[in-house]
């Protein structure tokens, strides 16, 4: 071997000898590192749980406060439900489920579903007849059951505004109104709500009793949603009876949301029938969330009832339609109305 190999050789080994070092330097500086970083992490939190630990012992006031929301039953002369335990630790749970949740995610569904109804009417306008009236009228909602509706539905409006106002009265109406108009308005606006509560629930049920058979669903009320009536697309309109598929929907949904709402709100009108404070509390939650979305689903309905299809207000306001909208809109409804006329009337 040369001494020009020789010293090649030893060039080579003397190069690649720092550099290996290096990396298990900074490999063992990394490993220090993460091992120092664990070890002070383990010994601040033994610290501060030997220091909390500590306290628990030299402060008996935390633990008796502890001992006291854990809802334990105490010794008391008063006389009544749940007047044994000092304080109920479940009420700040729906505290913070009621200020938190509901109260933060309710004006962002009423919102967005407000948004998206005006941005329908402002990009398809309103639902207009496709022959103009020509004067003729059929009969389609008698008095009684104009009343009932309008009754109930006045019930309804007067239940969420002041729903609404107790919801977000702290937020919205005392920096509006100020504290003492606040106070004075509140104090009528939680007697109505109270009292008419119960008193829409009654026409609620009514309105089952009345309107349940001709809301059954059928098979042809899928058609219906496909185009929502003829709304969307093109081509003829789909079938419908006296009450189309989503005149049905909405019925069902008041059904389940308003005697949801109507069932918890007499368990918090009347807590003289000795329920709990916690089935309260429950009951409060479910009432003020189905509520709202009872109210954003209302607002589908007076849309399509008002300003969203032309002729449909006079429907339920003196209870009769043109002949051109009852072809449009329920054309088998018209087919049978047709039908009885003529075999009243016997052959020409």
């Amino acid at each position: 071997m040369t001494a020009t190999a020789i010293q090649g050789n030893f060039k080579i080994s003397g190069n690649r000898q720092p550099r290996a070092i290096l990396r298990k330097t900074l490999l063992m500086l990394l490993i220090s590192t993460v091992v120092l970083v664990i070890l002070g992490w383990i010994i601040h939190a033994g610290l501060y749980a030997a220091a909390d630990a500590q306290k628990e012992v030299t402060n008996p006031r935390a633990n008796f406060w502890r001992a006291v929301r854990d809802g334990q039953v105490g010794v008391t002369t008063v006389q009544g439900q749940e007047q044994d335990v000092l304080i109920q630790n479940g009420g700040e749970n729906w505290r913070r489920i009621r200020n938190g949740l509901v109260a933060g995610i309710s004006p962002w569904l009423l919102g967005v579903v407000f948004f998206v109804i005006m941005l329908f009417f402002i990009l398809h306008g309103p639902d207009k007849l496709e022959e103009a009236p020509s004067g003729e009228t059929l009969d389609r909602w008698s008095l009684p059951h104009r009343l009932l509706h309008w009754y109930t539905a006045l019930l309804f409006i007067l239940m969420g505004l002041t729903g609404l106002s107790m919801l977000f009265g702290r937020a919205v109406l005392i920096p509006a109104l100020g504290h003492s108009a606040f106070a004075g308005y509140m104090s009528v606006a939680i007697k109505i709500h109270n009292y008419g509560g119960p008193l829409f629930l009654a026409g609620l049920l009514i309105e089952i009793i009345a309107w349940f058979k001709p809301n059954i669903p059928k098979k042809i009320d899928l058609d219906w949603f496909k185009s929502l009536g003829g709304m969307l697309g093109k081509g003829p309109r789909p079938h419908a009876e006296k009450i189309n598929a989503g005149s049905k929907g909405w019925f069902w949904f008041m059904v389940l949301a308003g005697l949801t709402v109507g069932i918890t709100g007499l368990i918090l009108d009347f807590p003289e029938f000795g329920q709990l404070r916690w089935l309260m509390q429950v009951a409060h939650v479910i009432h003020a969330s189905i509520a709202v979305v009872f109210i954003t689903g209302s607002l589908g309905h007076i849309y399509l009832g008002s300003i969203g299809a032309q002729g449909t207000f006079e429907s339920m306001w003196r209870g009769k339609v043109s002949v051109q909208w009852a072809k449009q809109h329920n054309d088998l409804w018209y087919a049978e109305l047709i039908k009885a006329e003529s075999a009243k009337s016997g052959p020409s």
